[in-house]
């Protein structure tokens, strides 16, 4: 310093005050400096002590796990699990779609290991389990609230990861992961480690479409030679996997080829560049490695791919079990059922768990499924050709991510239950597991469609009091306005409705408008309840305030759900719930789980009887009753049939004292199914049923067709009533014809008489009975039963004409108006349009309004002297029958105050011009004396039709 202020001042005095100044700042620079270098280590030291502090209060709680159950995490990779049908005979094994042969590390390629080390673990000789620059990044991204990123673990950490833990995403995980991993690093050696890993990893798909883990299965799965034999191409295609074993695989889930094998191979690349960086290979066989065409190297599809026997069945059976051992293990820590649906994220931990106990550890299920039963099923199926067309369709392809065409045929669900235990004794999970691995017995969701009537409609009226099996109701039109403005028209198949029909009848036919009329009375008492004490919980309760609710309208359930709520009826009103694991045990034969029976009461064993007695109706004479002449056997069915809106879902459900069966077929894409072959769809489905229950029959006879029929229990009994009101039959309902029979509750049996009929004279006016005026042709006054108007409103008829319209058996009974008809006080106008028609005489009607009916007179042999024969109300129309030969007539209109109209103009043979009776005395007779005449027509063949 002092040469520089030598060489930069030439004052002497100057240069001493310029070094005494550079010495103090020197020193201030200095000074500050080690004070920074203090502050900067201090707060190194606090940040490495919180973070440290941070991290031991994450596994203070954890259990130190011993040498031995890290030994038996790392290299129990599957200890399998067995599954047994309701015979103890072997269904297969659990897990059986990932496929992994263990192999000791001296028996792989040295070139896979400095493969796998270069790519995932390049330190993983140098570390102690873990590289802290990872756990420093990980306290980062726990601070400042960054992603958490899973990236940048070593080999023990993965190892740790798959084995040991669970693959969620958090500080807390991590934080048990870094600390297994240290401890792992102090029991094992390195190449016990190594060996472990290259067991565990999962390596995509292999040729057959197989999932697949561990070295020696994908070098046999890929390139067909053993782990130990992997060229230095192969090895890095292999090794570059674990990342994305899906995306890497060049094979599909059919086990072909995929049409772009690029990611992996670039992906290969990729690693065989970091292996000579790391200098596991030389330039000259990075370079040959990397001009290989490792694609001509792929094994070819397998045609022959492996197929599991049971698909549908082991995947059933795997879900189930891992739900039942997530609630044990949940249970054994302290947790209940209900703290696993309140919390998500506990639930998904303790699912992934059992999962894992599932696979590693081994267990033996008991289920319930009966093997005969079940493969004469899935043979019934297969056998069966008519299901209807195939449809092409859009599908995204899981492997590319592209959409392509895609055949879609008709699909299955079926379901066989055991009435008294809930067994689930056998399914039809689809037709094809290989096209679709969707459960459509259990897990597939549909329009319920019909068959909800008698589950939210007849059997919680029937429980109600609201009706009994003869009960009427009005099948009549019914509308709705909705919030939107648009108005609600249900309408039934036929496109026509019906009237008054008895709740047997319309459950038989299948009417929908009967019961939406009946629901809108029931719905306030929330029918709904029933629902969700059968089973079905996943409707919303607002559901049960819309019409179309016992129409199937927002009602989604499964088959097995649907069967289940079915066999309700056949248990005597009590619910069992179905299920088909019936114990677990480990392997030392230690039962940790045993089913128990969950039963609810629904319905009383009489609302159970009379709805199943309704429900042998749809078999008899209703939309089922195809089905009994497709069966082999005899048997005491009840059931329903059920199709959604647009023919999108075809059902058919039915009981017998032993067992429930029902079955579901649809397009997955919710596609109309239409007629095949000039089959309904209703007619494929009931053989679809018939088949299936043929086959379980030559299986088991005695369990599918019982001979005892569903016993009546005490407290039902046939009661008369009358088919107007359903109350007991009065003198008048027996005159009329109207008395019917049928089963009742006897607490809601008919206790009071029918008052909806009167008697007593009146005139008709467009089928209407009036009041009789004084003045009334006495030849259009009837006496007789008649119907009150207060019927009508309590049926929800709009009109007599609606009553008339629609309902034909009324015995001819009319409605009665309480009132007398309205006379215009003139002459009826002459008739018209008389002609005769073969035996037919024709006219057309008067456009009188008071008008009661026609006189029609006749006259033979030429004479040109007519006498009446008929007189025929308005009502019964403009037309009748003439037996004589020969004869002339003319027809006159008749009003309230008997006024009669001029003669019509004369049909027949001879026809005089004119009609003109032979004196004022003999038309006075004609009108006066009509019952001689009558009775003269009568002995000549002519038949009256007044009532």
């Amino acid at each position: 310093m002092e040469k520089w202020i030598q060489k930069w001042s030439w004052d002497s005095a100057k240069q001493e005050i310029l070094k005494k100044r550079l010495r103090i700042a020197y020193g201030v620079l200095w000074n500050m400096t080690l004070i920074a270098l203090i502050l900067i280590g201090t707060f190194v030291i606090f940040a490495g002590s919180a973070g440290a502090g941070y991290f031991a209060s994450l596994v203070k709680n954890e259990d130190i796990i011993s040498y031995n159950e890290l030994k038996k995490d790392i290299n129990n990779y599957e200890e399998t699990t067995e599954v047994y049908f309701d015979n103890n005979e072997l269904v297969g094994k659990l897990r059986s779609d990932l496929f992994r042969t263990k192999v000791k590390l001296h028996d792989i390629s040295p070139h896979l290991k400095d493969a796998i080390i270069a790519t995932e673990d390049e330190f993983f000789y140098e570390h102690d389990g873990v590289v802290p620059k990872a756990i420093f990044r990980a306290l980062y991204q726990e601070f400042t609230n960054a992603n958490m990123q899973s990236g940048g673990s070593t080999l023990t950490q993965q190892l740790i990861k798959n084995q040991v833990l669970t693959n969620e995403l958090s500080f807390d995980r991590k934080a048990k992961e870094i600390l297994l991993a240290l401890r792992l690093e102090r029991f094992f050696e390195k190449e016990e480690i190594l060996e472990a890993y290259l067991n565990m990893a999962d390596f995509g798909r292999d040729n057959s479409g197989r999932n697949i883990a561990g070295a020696e299965t994908a070098a046999q799965g890929i390139f067909g030679v053993s782990a130990n034999n992997l060229s230095i191409a192969q090895a890095a295609f292999i090794a570059g996997m674990p990342q994305s074993p899906f995306a890497y695989t060049p094979y599909t889930n059919e086990g072909t080829l995929k049409k772009d094998l690029s990611p992996g191979i670039n992906r290969m690349k990729t690693v065989l560049r970091r292996m000579l960086s790391e200098k596991a290979i030389t330039m000259s066989e990075y370079e040959s490695a990397s001009s290989e065409d490792i694609s001509l190297q792929f094994k070819k599809g397998n045609e022959n791919r492996h197929r599991q026997q049971y698909p549908f069945l082991t995947d059933e059976i795997e879900k189930r079990a891992k739900e039942i051992l997530m609630e044990h293990l949940a249970d054994e820590d302290g947790f209940l059922p209900k703290d696993l649906s309140r919390n998500s994220k506990l639930k998904s931990d303790y699912l992934t768990l059992a999962d894992r106990e599932l696979r590693q550890n081994g267990y033996r299920i008991h289920t319930t499924i009966n093997k005969d039963i079940y493969e004469a099923m899935q043979q019934a199926a297969k056998n069966y050709k008519d299901y209807g067309k195939v449809n092409t369709v859009q599908k995204k392809n899981p492997d590319t991510g592209q959409q392509e065409s895609v055949n879609e045929p008709i699909e299955l669900g079926a379901l066989l239950l055991e009435n008294k235990t809930g067994k689930i004794l056998s399914f039809v999970g689809g037709r094809d597991y290989e096209r679709e691995q969707v459960n459509h017995a259990t897990s597939t969701l549909r329009s319920i469609g019909s068959t909800m009537k008698p589950l939210v409609f007849y059997g919680p009226a029937i429980e109600e009091g609201f009706l009994q099996p003869g009960s009427y109701l009005a099948d009549l039109p019914y509308e709705k306005k909705q919030v939107k403005g648009d108005s609600y028209k249900p309408n039934n198949f036929d496109r026509k409705f019906h009237g008054l029909v008895s709740a047997r009848e319309a459950l038989a036919k299948s009417y929908n408008v009967a019961v939406v009329r009946g629901y809108e009375k029931l719905m306030p008492s929330k029918p709904i309840k029933y629902l969700k004490k059968m089973g079905i919980t996943s409707i919303p309760d607002e559901k049960n305030d819309f019409a179309s609710f016992p129409l199937g309208g927002g009602g989604d359930v499964s088959v097995e759900e649907n069967v289940n709520a079915y066999s309700t009826f056949a248990n005597n009103g009590k619910f069992i719930n179905a299920y088909l694991i019936e114990s677990i045990e480990r392997t030392d034969g230690t039962v940790i789980y045993q089913h128990e029976m969950d039963t609810e009461d629904v319905f009383s064993p009489q609302t159970a009887y009379l709805t199943i007695d309704m429900l042998r109706d749809v078999l008899s004479d209703g939309t089922g009753k195809s089905v009994p002449r497709l069966l082999n056997f005899k048997a005491d069915w009840a059931g329903k049939t059920g199709t959604s809106q647009d023919i999108k879902d075809s059902w058919f459900v039915a009981a017998n004292p032993n067992v429930t069966f029902g079955t579901w077929i649809g397009y997955d894409t919710n596609a109309t199914i239409g007629t095949y072959r000039g089959k309904t769809y209703s007619r494929r489905g009931q053989e679809i049923w018939a088949s299936l229950m043929n086959a379980a029959y030559e299986k088991n006879p005695e369990l599918i067709a019982p001979e005892e029929p569903f016993r009546m229990p005490k407290g039902i009994a046939e009661f008369s009533y009358c088919a107007l009101s359903g109350a007991l039959p009065s003198d008048l309902c027996r005159q009329a014809g109207l008395v019917k029979s049928d089963l009742f509750n006897v607490k809601y049996a008919p206790g009071t008489v029918d008052d909806s009929l009167k008697t007593g004279k009146y005139v008709l006016k467009d089928g209407v009975a009036f009041e009789v005026p004084a003045s009334a042709p006495a030849d259009f006054v009837y006496e007789g039963p008649m119907i009150k108007q207060d019927l009508l409103d309590r049926l929800g008829f709009q009109s007599p004409e609606d009553l008339y319209k629609y309902s034909s058996d009324l015995g001819g009974l009319v409605v009665y108006s309480g009132s007398t008809l309205q006379e215009d006080g003139l002459q009826p106008s002459k008739i018209t349009g008389v002609s005769i028609d073969g035996a037919t005489l024709n006219w057309s009607r008067s456009n009188n309004s008071d008008v009661l009916g026609y006189r029609v007179y006749m006259s033979t042999g030429g004479t040109g002297s007519f006498v009446k024969i008929a007189s025929l109300a308005a009502s019964d129309g403009t037309g009748l029958t003439i037996g004589t030969a020969g004869a002339s007539y003319y027809v006159t209109a008749v009003d309230s105050s008997g006024n009669e109209s001029p003669p019509s103009r004369i049909a027949g043979n001879p026809a005089p011009e004119e009609a003109k009776p032979d004196d004022e005395k003999e038309a006075k007779n004609a009108e006066t004396n009509d019952g001689a005449a009558l009775q003269d027509a009568s002995a000549g063949g002519i038949v009256q039709t007044d009532r």
